[in-house]
C-alpha cells in the first residue's frame, strides 16, 4: 500500500477533494501556508495497484501533471474505506504508478563510481571461484553484482520515455560488460603469472564450472529469458528486485569470468562460446524486460510522446529479437552437435564392444574421445581405445580395423560440415584377475563387501 501526499495548487482544492470523496478514499488536509502557489497538503492512503490510476481521475478533474507529489510505501492502514477500495483493486493488476516505477528504475541503477567497484570486484570473486572449481563463490559473485539497475533501467527508460535513464541503463551495461571482461582476464593473468595455478590452458579449460560454460546451448537463452521476465514483472508490482538481481547476474557474471580467463591465458578461440553467452543473455534479458513492460501498459503520458514511445519500442524489440535470433542459431548449432556427439560415442563405443567379443582373450576398458576447441560446431579428433589382455597371449593389431568403423560412425553421426579424419589409437594392458572365492564366517554368514572379484592388477 503507498500514502500519497499532493500539494494543492491555488483553485484546485475543491476540485481534488471532489474527486477523492466521488472514488470514496480518506484523506486528511492541513493548510499551507509557506508558499503562495500551493494553498494545501492533502495526504491519503492507496493500495499499490490504485495509484496510478486515481492519479489519471486527478489529472482529469484539473490537477497539475506537474505538481508536487510524493508516494511513500504505508505499513499500515485502518479505514473501512481503504478496505473496500483496496477489494475493489485487488481484482486488477498488481502495478505500481507510471512515476514510481521510473523511481524505481532510477534508485536501482547506482552510481558510477561504486557501480564500477563492485563490478570488478564481482568478476575477481567469479574468476576465483571458477579457477577453485568452487559453485559457492561463483554464487557468492552473483550476489554482489550490480547489474539489475542497468538493464532494468534500460528498459523503463524506453516505455517512459525517459532518456537520461534509458542512455544510462545502456552505458552502464556496455561498461559493466567489458570492464568485467578486463577484471577477470588480469586477475587470471596475475594468477597465471604468479604460479598461483599452475595449470596449462587445456587443464584451465577442463575445470567443470569453466567448461560447462564454453559450449553453451539453447537452455541458455530460456534462463536470460526468464530473468528478463521476472525482473520487469517484480520491479513494476513493487517487490524486491534482490533475489531478480542475483539471476540476472547468474546469467551475466560467471561467463565473462571465463572469457577474462581464456584471455589470460592466450586462447580467446576457446572462449568464443562463452563470449557469445554474454550477448545472447545481455540481449535476451533487455528484450524480455522491454516487451513485459510495454504489455503491462506502461506509457508516456502525452499522446505524442506516447506514439513515438510506441514506434521506438517496437524498433528496439525488433532489433533485440533479431540479434537474439541469430546468436541462438549458434546456439542451436551447439545444441545440435552436443546430440551429434552423444550418438556418436554410442556407436563408437557399440562398435568397439562388438569387435572386442570376437577375441575372448580381450576385454575393453574404455574409451576416450577428444574433440576440438571450433565454436559452435566441433569434430572428433582423437579416439583412444583402451584394451585389456591376459599376460603371456598375443595382441592383435585392431587399430585399422577400428579406424575404419570409427569413420563409418562419424560419416553417420556427424552431419553438419565435413568432419575430416579422426585418429585413432588402441592401447594395450596386460592384467590379471585372482579366482579368489568369497570368503565366510564360521556361522556361515557371509562377510560385508562382495569378494568374487578382485581388483584388477595392471601390468
Amino acid at each position: 500500500m503507498r500514502l500519497v501526499q499532493v500539494m494543492v495548487p491555488t483553485g484546485k482544492r475543491e476540485a481534488l477533494l471532489r474527486t477523492l470523496d466521488d472514488e470514496n478514499i480518506d484523506y486528511a488536509v492541513s493548510d499551507e501556508v509557506g508558499s503562495q502557489e500551493y494553498t494545501a497538503v492533502v495526504w491519503f492512503p492507496l493500495p499499490t495497484e490504485a495509484v496510478q490510476p486515481i492519479l489519471e481521475r486527478l489529472y482529469e478533474a484539473g490537477f497539475e501533471r506537474d505538481a508536487f507529489t510524493v508516494v511513500v510505501d504505508a505499513e499500515t492502514v485502518v479505514s473501512q474505506r481503504f478496505d473496500a477500495l483496496e477489494a475493489e483493486y485487488e481484482r486488477g493488476s498488481k502495478q505500481i504508478a507510471r512515476e514510481e516505477l521510473a523511481a524505481t528504475a532510477q534508485d536501482l541503477a547506482p552510481d558510477w563510481w561504486p557501480f564500477v567497484v563492485m563490478t570488478a570486484i564481482s568478476a575477481v570473486v567469479a574468476t576465483a571461484g571458477l579457477l577453485l572449481d568452487s559453485p559457492a563463490v561463483v554464487v557468492g559473485s552473483m550476489v554482489i553484482a550490480p547489474l539489475v539497475g542497468p538493464a532494468m533501467s534500460t528498459s523503463v527508460g524506453t516505455v517512459v520515455d525517459d532518456r537520461a535513464l534509458f542512455l544510462k541503463g545502456v552505458k552502464q551495461q556496455a561498461v559493466g560488460g567489458v570492464l568485467a571482461i578486463a577484471s577477470a582476464a588480469a586477475f587470471a593473468f596475475l594468477l597465471r603469472q604468479a604460479h598461483v595455478v599452475p595449470l596449462d590452458a587445456a587443464e584451465v579449460l577442463a575445470i567443470d564450472e569453466v567448461r560447462e560454460r564454453l559450449v553453451p546451448d539453447v537452455l541458455s537463452l530460456v534462463i536470460a529469458l526468464g530473468a528478463g521476465v521476472a525482473g520487469a514483472i517484480s520491479l513494476s508490482s513493487g517487490v524486491s528486485t534482490a533475489i531478480v538481481g542475483v539471476m540476472i547476474a547468474a546469467a551475466l557474471i560467471p561467463p565473462t569470468a571465463v572469457v577474462g580467463i581464456g584471455l589470460a591465458w592466450g586462447r580467446p578461440l576457446s572462449v568464443v562460446g562463452a563470449l557469445v553467452l554474454v550477448l545472447v543473455n545481455v540481449l535476451s534479458i533487455n528484450f524480455a524486460a522491454l516487451g513485459v513492460l510495454w504489455y503491462a501498459g506502461y506509457r508516456p503520458r502525452q499522446w505524442l510522446r506516447a506514439e513515438s514511445t510506441r514506434l521506438a519500442t517496437a524498433k528496439q524489440i525488433a532489433v533485440l529479437g533479431v540479434a537474439i535470433l541469430l546468436l541462438s542459431g549458434l546456439l542451436g548449432a551447439v545444441t545440435f552437435t552436443s546430440y551429434q556427439k552423444a550418438t556418436f560415442e554410442d556407436r563408437v563405443r557399440s562398435t568397439v564392444a562388438d569387435e572386442v567379443d570376437d577375441y575372448p582373450d580381450l576385454r575393453l576398458l574404455g574409451v576416450e574421445i577428444t574433440y576440438g576447441d571450433r565454436f559452435p560446431i566441433t569434430y572428433p579428433e582423437e579416439v583412444v581405445i583402451t584394451l585389456g589382455y591376459t599376460p603371456g597371449t598375443e595382441t592383435p593389431a585392431l587399430a585399422d580395423r577400428l579406424a575404419e568403423r570409427v569413420d563409418r560412425a562419424v560419416s553417420r553421426s556427424m552431419r553438419l560440415g565435413s568432419p575430416g579424419s579422426v585418429a585413432v589409437e588402441v592401447r594395450y594392458v596386460a592384467y590379471e584377475r585372482s579366482s579368489a572365492k568369497r570368503l565366510q564366517s564360521p556361522d556361515r554368514r557371509p562377510l560385508s563387501g562382495d569378494m568374487s572379484k578382485a581388483p584388477l592388477r595392471v601390468a
